[in-house]
């Protein structure tokens, strides 16, 4: 039987000694649970009918069924907090990423040799993550577009939410260079929401997605393939133009600045992680607000954690207009509630009136 007010696990893996692992990292840790370990989705549903769990760790290669297939099956039925376990391989990475659309609201990767060194390294991170998807409110998570479905703009399919009302009223400004969001748990399909509906001629965006090394390319790839925009991830350094948004990739930190002619350049940089990110939101932040200034939009979306309040707090100082994404709409408060507190939005607005703030601006309709 369970214990009452711990946080009920579910491995999926096809891999004994992963879940082996997995079972005793978690089921060390205070105030978590592990129900079960099993090897495939089919024998996870005959566990599912006797109990079901609060967070689901899922591999994606697995026999009988794969893990997205599963995955679509239990956002279907009874939504849940999956957390993707997943080799980092490009093909790994596609699946992942396709995971991630499909409801999955965060990864863990593993290597593949010495997967139970690895695992055991990364721990506290995993007890994290569980932790977090514990709390995520994945209600909020839509069912987007296939990968393989044709390159057309995946536009949001549920009523729009009420708008929250304004924190001040809309600043009125310079037209707007550059947008810069900043997401973490539940920001993928967030910024999918986002980037499909917008017109070719937006501004430039700059993008930092909390995710692992290897993930940022397919996600971007995702992106490009159902977006008018031309969405990329950033290798070194590019010119900012309208119709693009560019990706930071993982591990690394994206900033922004100007060059000896004006043109806003988008360039990775190395670097300690910053509030346990990289990237890190707070760096993308800082450079917007000292080399766009007044000029640019800030928009911070769903996520744990505190990474993007202050560089959205100096965006907001230097002129800049800022978005919080609201509680009602968010997958994670963490991140916009954070960035509210210290008086760093211009507005609270959901999801959806976000899509349509970006996509009126500069007095172009969609």
């Amino acid at each position: 039987m369970s214990v009452p007010g711990k946080v009920r696990v579910l491995i999926v893996d096809d891999s004994a000694v992963v879940r082996q692992v997995l079972t005793s990292i978690l089921q060390g840790a205070q105030g978590i649970e592990v129900m079960n370990a099993v090897a495939d989705p089919i024998l996870a549903m005959e566990r599912m009918q006797i109990e079901w769990p609060d967070v689901i760790l899922l591999d994606v290669a697995m026999p009988r069924m794969d893990g997205i297939t599963f995955l679509r099956k239990i956002m279907a039925e009874r939504p849940t907090p999956v957390i993707i376990c997943s080799a980092v391989t490009e093909r790994g990475a596609t699946a992942t990423v396709e995971a991630l659309a499909a409801g999955a609201v965060s990864i863990i990767t593993k290597p593949r040799t010495d997967v139970r060194r690895f695992l055991e390294a990364i721990a506290l991170e995993m007890v994290t993550a569980v932790n977090i998807a514990a709390t995520a409110n994945v209600s909020r998570l839509r069912p987007m577009a296939p990968l393989t479905q044709p390159a057309t703009p995946a536009m949001p399919t549920s009523a729009p939410l009420a708008a929250a009302r304004p924190a001040e009223p809309r600043r009125a400004g310079l037209p707007v260079q550059l947008v810069a969001i900043g997401a973490s748990t539940g920001g993928t399909q967030a910024l999918e929401s986002l980037l499909t509906s917008l017109p070719s001629h937006a501004p430039p965006i700059a993008v930092v997605q909390h995710m692992p090394e290897k993930f940022t390319a397919a996600f971007a790839e995702r992106l490009n393939g159902l977006s008018r925009i031309n969405v990329i991830e950033v290798r070194n350094s590019s010119v900012l133009v309208p119709g693009l948004a560019v990706i930071a990739p993982g591990g690394k930190h994206l900033q922004v600045r100007k060059d000896g002619s004006g043109q806003l350049i988008a360039e990775v940089i190395d670097g300690p992680p910053v509030k346990r990110h990289k990237p890190s939101v707070d760096v993308l932040f800082r450079s917007v607000a000292k080399s766009v200034g007044s000029s640019a939009l800030g928009v911070i979306l769903t996520g744990m954690g505190d990474d993007g309040a202050a560089g959205l707090l100096q965006m907001h100082e230097a002129g800049a207009r800022t978005i919080a994404q609201d509680e009602a709409s968010s997958v994670v408060f963490g991140m916009p509630r954070e960035a509210i507190k210290l008086g760093a939005a211009d507005r609270v607005l959901s999801l959806n009136d976000i899509g349509r703030e970006l996509r009126e601006l500069n007095g172009f309709a969609k």
